[in-house]
């Protein structure tokens, strides 16, 4: 299936979806975009409606969300052929915060209950003071970490535990290449490849070798110096760059080896080629293997990495930190 197909069905439209008065109750601060572009279309707005959550919903007081690639990416409409969000738009696909009302069908959340979440993607985000999510999306935070570290959990670690344990199927024993490892993404990727049990080899810079080491790696290779693409009989490959990273990393697969990309479709022909077979993974919600991750933290067998942290009012910043791709960890967007 090709990627676009597979995002459409992945995902909800809603942009038929209307709203009567009866439906949204107050008002809130959000930022929000009227039109796709550049950091400037960033807009914090104070007559945001909050949304009175439906039947199967809960309204969340957001405390703090968190930005990832894909929002920018939206902002600047890359995925607006396989999204169709109407505007104005809230960005922000990452949440934790307090249940403050519960949809009449919702049974194991409650008032009070201290909650992360990684929303429906077409629906409106974080970047604001309410959000209203799907109950089934959501999980009750890990009691150890920050309302911040735990902001920075859901879309990456989800995207981490799909990729490897859905997908390439990870087993006991094996050996992995997680590509960029001191990266949010790479970060939980490495926490549970360990957590499963396989040898952990990581591309990194030599300056983030002991991040990725104290994560559980085994090996780091210093993408500067090093060529990655001379490792062989590796079982599963997680590419989370793209490009020339995917195409040199075919030859380092055994027979029968998985690569799992989240930033394109790899080529069926050339993973045939190499006797391998190639997935792409694009995050869904998930609220079991969110409480899984929770029980994970909780244990201590999960770090969270902060980068950075920005108010509501300083979303552009944060957005121009991730496009650098230098952010190690999570950046976090502190709202109440």
């Amino acid at each position: 299936m090709e990627k676009t197909d597979l995002i459409k069905t992945q995902v909800r439209a809603y942009d038929s979806i209307t709203l009567t008065k009866n439906e949204m109750s107050n008002t809130m601060k959000a930022v929000q975009i009227n039109e796709f572009g550049d950091r400037s279309v960033l807009k914090l707005n104070d007559d945001v409606p909050v949304f009175v959550p439906t039947s199967k919903e809960v309204l969340i007081k957001v405390k703090s969300a968190s930005v990832n690639p894909v929002d920018w990416k939206i902002r600047e409409g890359y995925l607006q052929p396989m999204l169709n969000h109407p505007l104005p738009l809230t960005l922000g696909w990452d949440v934790s915060g307090e249940v403050t009302e519960v949809g009449d069908q919702v049974s194991h959340l409650k008032v009070g209950d201290e909650v992360y979440s990684r929303p429906d993607i077409a629906k409106n985000g974080s970047y604001a003071e309410f959000i209203t999510v799907v109950a089934d999306e959501v999980a009750i935070k890990p009691k150890s970490l920050s309302w911040q570290e735990a902001a920075g959990v859901p879309l990456a670690a989800l995207t981490a535990w799909q990729s490897l344990y859905e997908f390439a199927k990870l087993k006991e024993g094996e050996r992995v290449l997680v590509h960029a490892g001191s990266g949010a993404v790479g970060q939980f990727a490495i926490q549970l490849a360990k957590i499963r049990g396989a040898y952990v080899y990581t591309t990194t810079s030599s300056k983030n070798t002991d991040l990725v080491l104290g994560l559980g790696a085994d090996e780091a290779i210093d993408y500067k110096n090093e060529d990655f693409s001379e490792l062989r009989d590796i079982d599963v490959v997680f590419d989370t760059i793209g490009g020339d990273t995917q195409a040199n990393s075919w030859k380092t697969l055994k027979k029968g080896g998985r690569l799992v990309s989240i930033t394109e479709n790899p080529d069926e022909a050339i993973a045939t080629n190499h006797g391998a077979t190639g997935f792409f993974c694009f995050v869904q919600p998930n609220r079991e293997q969110l409480e899984k991750l929770a029980e994970f933290a909780d244990a201590g067998k999960l770090k969270v990495s902060i980068d950075s942290e920005f108010g509501l009012d300083q979303v552009a910043d944060a957005h121009e930190r991730s496009e650098t791709g230098r952010a190690q960890g999570k950046i976090i967007i502190n709202i109440s």
